[in-house]
Parts: structure tokens; sequence; C-alpha cells
């Protein structure tokens, strides 16, 4: 497990996925990710077989609290490119309503980031967010993401479009804020 100070990154059970799936599928929840449509049971097994299990492009995980191991979320890091060393960072909170927080997804954050770097020897992180992910502007800017694009009404959603916007993460940004 990788350790926090007050959140763990564990490996995705089998056993969590209910509970990140019904997460997954809470519509004020939902409205953040890129599925557009509730998941199934089926759907969700197929994620976690071909993704978590046994694509090497991607490196998810439980966020669990420490001491109690109770799961609060996944995070983790898809697409990875190898060759260039840069990787969609993914990350939500479900459990409490949070999303995300000022404490808990900071910390699992941070946990990811030093991982990313120090363990995969990345270079860049990235995500793609929805113009009124407010929780996740703040969110980047504190770990120090700045925004590094936008595109135009890319995503349809609540009856209008919304741009993407993409925020980057360099190793040496990270190193620089400690």
């Amino acid at each position: 497990m990788l350790n926090g100070h007050k959140v763990g990154l564990r490996a995705i059970e089998e056993q969590d996925l209910d509970q990140l799936l019904a997460w997954r599928n809470r519509p004020e929840l939902r409205r953040y990710f890129r599925e557009y449509r509730e998941l199934n049971h089926h759907q969700q097994q197929l994620w976690f077989n071909s993704k978590v299990n046994n694509d090497p492009g991607t490196r998810m995980f439980s966020i669990v609290e420490l001491g109690s191991g109770r799961l609060l979320g996944a995070c983790g890091l898809c697409y990875i490119d190898w060759v260039n060393r840069s990787a969609d960072f993914s990350i939500y909170l479900g459990a409490d309503e949070l999303y995300i927080d000022e404490v808990l997804a900071i910390d699992a954050a941070r946990v990811m980031i030093r991982y990313a770097y120090d363990e995969l020897a990345l270079h860049r992180l990235w995500s793609e967010i929805y113009d009124f992910d407010e929780p996740k502007k703040a969110f980047f800017k504190t770990l120090g993401f700045q925004l590094d694009g936008r595109h135009r009404q890319t995503h349809w959603a609540e009856g209008a479009w919304h741009d993407s916007l993409f925020f980057g993460l360099l190793a040496t940004d990270a190193a620089a804020a400690g």
C-alpha cells in the first residue's frame, strides 16, 4: 500500500467494485466523469478485468482511510504513454458524498503524484475536466497543476455544450513545489 498522512492507496479488489459502481452511477458525481450513462455490473467487471488487471497503460488504486481501511474512492493513472512518460491522472471520492475535498483528495493525489514521478519515472501528468467542474479546478490549482489548454464545446451536459479543460503537472513542477 502507498501511504499518505490520512489515506492509503491500495490495489482495487473485487469486493470494492459494487461500491465504486454505486458511486460512479450517482448523477451528482457522474456529471463530472467521461461516462455519460449509468454503468451496470457487467461493464464494471469488464473495466476491472481489462483495465485494472490487464492493461499495462493503467494503474488504478482504491483510496482507503488509514487505520480503518474504509473505502473512500479511487484514483489512478490511465493512458500511460511509456515512450513520452505521461499519463492521465484520475481521482474521485465517493464516501460521505465528497467527490473532491481539501484534505483526503489532496493527500491521495500527493501520494499518486509521488508514485507517478518517483516509482514510474513519468515526466508529465495531465487531466481533462469540464469547465463546470469547480471542485477539480481548485484541486488542481492547490496541487500546482497548470491549465494547459481548452477544447471548446466538447461535452454535452445538462442542456448545454461545455469546454474540456486540460491541466498538466510536470515532474519538475512537482519537485519545485516540494
